[in-house]
């Protein structure tokens, strides 16, 4: 028996036999054309065959995961039609006379090397977009058959490099009981489509698919991030029957679906969830969500050519106020800059895009973006019970211009006679440390406030949380961290706000009790992780974590507060 360590990336357990989804051999001999024409004919065919596949993989991710995840296959559409990549290739071949294969491969390893070394890591993902949708374009020229995914017809665990969006969106669930892969992260698309489509999943194992062999007996442990070949009889037992016992947790999580949060000692917090569209809605409801704590906008933006209009961005807003009920629903406006860019808006190419012009700052200096989205907005918010969230806020005069404008639209509005909620909440998401340190004076003037932890602790700890070799000093626990999160609750509550966080520090096992201690109001986080938090909540007592706040607070390090929270929670 081999164990192989990786990441957990997606919960559970899997046992089944490997199946290696192997690329095709895409080799071929780099020769002169015998006929440029020709080759741009057959150029153009294999990328309208590659657009047909990926049309019909779109609407079945549509289908089975929702429009956020469809949305990558836009971009991937995106690519295949972008003059910028497609006509140099062209060109190519007509000027260095080279058949279709050498100028396809010339020029994506052209865009996927200038990709890869960009700073940015939405750029950086999009390297292997490129790579992904190219390699299926050559494939159609090879005349190679590109591997299928959906045609898996027994149970299996998937053992791959890496699996692509397209490869992921088309693993049936009735057969693919898991996968691992050698490369990737929590963060990676395969990742994220495997948490949604509850498939336990461990990646970056550097060399799962050379250890494991086709038809070698498989463990995919989801939980702990292990991979284990060949299991012995013992081992199989052992994990057969931890197997049956999360099979049996997920039911008993099950039954607090309908139930209220709280503590053992009867305090009452807020579970919600994160979502990105419309779609994510019933996934939330599924899983006893209590409202919506962030809804990202910038999905509607994603995928197009085009920015969505007032009357779309409505429609959308109105579908989830309607779905949730009288559930709050959070909506953070346009967050966009940083790792989220779009390519039709003429944002600038900046050295240090996360610390740049990005969020609240394109949004205030673009009215004619940012006025359209509070309209549709301030529409729909007699479907339900809507809340505003302002990202990225930094200064008290960056709030009360932006909350100005929507003032200025709501009074538009009712000059128009359309009908506008008069208690809708304004808030702003607390993500960079000079707002955390000045809460007290924002206060007295927002309605609430969201901590969104995955940026706070970046910009605290001065550490790229995508930079692998800085990640040591990304510290969810670290006393800078916790001290920042309790000023900004403190000064909630002495102005009798409510502050909740967004962040995935909001579902993290080890965080949650110390977050109840803090005295956090609301916890959003993704909506599978709900349940296991509720559970998890109704064990612990709030005022006893409470009454330890502060010997929490003046710890010297993140290993001191993880050994302090173990043994007031044993």
């Amino acid at each position: 028996m081999k164990n192989i360590q990786g990441i957990a990336a997606s919960s559970g357990i899997a046992i089944a036999k490997a199946y290696h989804l192997a690329s095709p051999d895409l080799s071929f001999e780099k020769k002169s054309a015998d006929n440029p024409n020709e080759e741009i004919e057959r150029l153009d065919k294999a990328l309208e065959i590659s657009k047909q596949e990926l049309e019909k993989i779109k609407e079945h991710t549509k289908k089975e995961l929702g429009d956020e995840h469809a949305e990558i296959f836009s971009a991937h559409l995106l690519v295949l039609s972008d003059p910028e990549l497609i006509n140099p290739m062209k060109d190519k071949i007509s000027s260095d006379n080279v058949i279709a294969e050498t100028a396809l491969e010339e020029v994506a390893n052209m865009f996927i090397d200038m990709f890869k070394n960009m700073e940015n890591e939405y750029m950086r993902e999009r390297a292997a977009d490129i790579q992904d949708v190219t390699k299926r374009v050559l494939a159609h020229l090879l005349g190679a058959s590109f591997p299928d995914p959906a045609l898996i017809d027994e149970e299996v665990i998937v053992l791959a490099n890496d699996l692509t969006p397209s490869d992921t969106a088309q693993l049936n669930r009735q057969f693919v009981k898991g996968f691992a892969t050698d490369i990737g992260g929590r963060t990676s698309h395969s990742a994220i489509m495997a948490r949604s489509l509850e498939i336990p999943a461990v990646v970056g194992t550097k060399d799962v698919t050379s250890e494991g062999k086709q038809n070698d007996m498989i463990i995919v442990d989801g939980n702990e991030g292990f991979v284990l070949i060949n299991p012995s009889d013992e081992e199989l037992t052992a994990y057969r029957q931890k197997q049956e016992e999360f099979a049996k947790q997920k039911e008993e999580w099950a039954k607090l679906k309908e139930e209220p949060t709280f503590s053992e000692d009867g305090e009452q917090v807020e579970l919600a969830a994160n979502i990105g569209t419309p779609d994510d809605v019933e996934g939330v409801l599924n899983n006893g969500g209590e409202g919506v704590g962030l809804y990202r906008t910038e999905f509607l933006y994603m995928g197009k050519n085009e920015l969505p209009t007032e009357d779309e961005q409505y429609d959308a807003y109105k579908t989830v106020l309607e779905k949730m009920g009288d559930k709050p629903v959070v909506v953070r406006t346009l967050d966009v800059g940083g790792d989220k860019e779009l390519n039709y808006l003429d944002l600038p190419k900046e050295l240090n895009p996360f610390l740049g012009f990005r969020a609240i700052r394109f949004c205030l200096e673009n009215e004619n973006v940012f006025r359209p989205q509070l309209r549709a907005l301030l529409r729909s918010s007699v479907h339900g019970n809507l809340k505003i969230m302002f990202p990225m806020i930094a200064t008290l005069e960056e709030f009360r211009q932006a909350k100005a404008i929507l003032l200025d639209e709501k009074e538009n509005l009712k000059n128009e006679g359309k009908e506008v909620s008069e208690h809708i909440e304004v808030g702003i998401m607390v993500e960079i440390p000079s707002t955390a340190v000045t809460a007290k004076q924002f206060a007295k003037e927002v309605d609430f406030f969201s901590i969104g932890t995955n940026d706070l602790i970046q910009y605290t700890m001065a550490a790229d949380r995508m930079n692998e070799q800085v990640s040591y000093l990304y510290q969810p626990y670290h006393p800078a961290i916790l001290n920042l999160v309790n000023n900004v609750i403190e000064a909630a509550h002495s102005e009798g706000k409510w502050a909740g966080m967004c962040g995935e520090m909001a579902g993290d096992p080890i965080a949650i009790p110390i977050l109840l201690g803090l005295g956090l109001d609301e916890f959003s986080m993704s909506a599978t992780s709900i349940l296991p938090a509720r559970t998890q909540i109704r064990e612990l007592s709030k005022k006893k974590l409470a009454s330890n706040k502060d010997k929490m607070l003046t710890m010297s390090t993140t290993e001191e507060v993880v050994e302090f929270v173990k043994e007031l929670t044993e």
